[in-house]
């Protein structure tokens, strides 16, 4: 989960923003940002560029790392950068706003988006987190909406989320949002007892961690799209497989995370990762109906008043 602290920033890994461009070994430069810090989430991306698979594929890629706040999204529209790990939302969102974004490639098919609480409460589904306690969520994300029009709040003292794990540890009747791939992790580490309940289980399951491009750089060169969603592919197949190196290199990239919490938070992502669809077609790949449903979800939720025919947020390769 992107952890909202007073952390921004962009730091450069591996070498210095720039767009599309040639190399000196004649390879294609191209930029991804990401949305957070190197965690598991990221792995694929990282496998790829640790084992030169990008370069396999012709490619000299940059990731630039996020923090909190870091708008990926306004960096691709704006061709700052020529590729962006966003949410489905915010493609959704940006399109709605003129922006023209398009996903290329989902990491997680189903979100790990949750609401997390404490075990020693007996709760037995995520409509008795909305009962009573304490609970810190970001307001005007899509999901937390979505969970006040379906639950409401009136019953639950709603504080805002700071981020990481603290005031729940202090606290038996304080529950949270976050990734079921990383607070969960962090809290059982500490001792504590969370029980974690998905929001993709009660009916909200947007595509997350999507690789976001430019309409303009897909139209002018489908090539390099396509080459930079295959190595990503192969980066996530070799990540999944093995993530120990990868990890390495994450953890000497994030001091916050240690080496077990990333061994721990890749094997919790599979199951995000990769399903039925995946394993019958190809890693990253979207479909239609998914889009549709979570366009008309955001303007039920009037987060957005008009919306597109769904193939217009995605490409598949």
């Amino acid at each position: 989960m992107k952890k909202f602290i007073s952390l921004i920033l962009v730091t450069v890994i591996f070498a210095s923003a720039g767009c599309t461009k040639k190399s000196e070994k004649s390879l294609q430069k191209v930029t991804i940002a990401l949305n957070w810090v190197p965690e598991p989430e990221f792995g694929g991306f990282y496998a790829a560029k640790l084992n030169k698979i990008y370069e396999k594929y012709g490619l000299d890629v940059d990731l630039l790392v996020g923090g909190a706040g870091t708008p990926t999204i306004q960096m691709v529209a704006a061709g700052k950068v020529d590729f962006g790990v966003t949410s489905g939302g915010e493609v959704i969102v940006s399109r709605a706003h003129g922006a023209d974004v398009v996903a290329v490639y989902a990491v997680y098919q189903k979100s790990p988006l949750m609401i997390m609480a404490h075990q020693s409460r007996g709760l037995k589904s995520i409509a008795d987190v909305f009962k009573s306690g304490t609970l810190a969520v970001e307001r005007g994300q899509a999901f937390i909406t979505y969970l006040e029009k379906k639950y409401g709040f009136s019953n639950v003292k709603v504080v805002p989320y700071a981020g990481g794990v603290s005031a729940f540890l202090h606290d038996p009747l304080f529950s949270q949002q976050g990734f079921a791939t990383s607070e969960p992790l962090l809290a059982k580490r500490q001792g504590s007892d969370p029980e974690v309940f998905l929001v993709a289980d009660v009916g909200f399951n947007p595509y997350l961690e999507t690789l976001t491009t430019r309409g303009e750089l897909l139209r002018s060169d489908e090539k390099l799209v396509k080459a930079v969603v295959e190595g990503t592919r192969e980066g996530w197949e070799l990540y999944l497989k093995n993530p120990d190196e990868t990890n390495k290199l994450m953890a000497s990239l994030n001091k916050i995370m240690d080496l077990e919490t990333f061994k721990e938070g890749a094997k919790a992502q599979m199951s995000f990762v990769e399903d039925d669809f995946t394993r019958k077609n190809k890693l990253g790949l979207m479909t239609e109906s998914r889009w549709k449903e979570q366009a008309e979800q955001l303007r039920d939720l009037k987060v957005v008043s008009t919306i597109f025919p769904a193939t217009e947020y995605f490409r598949n390769f």
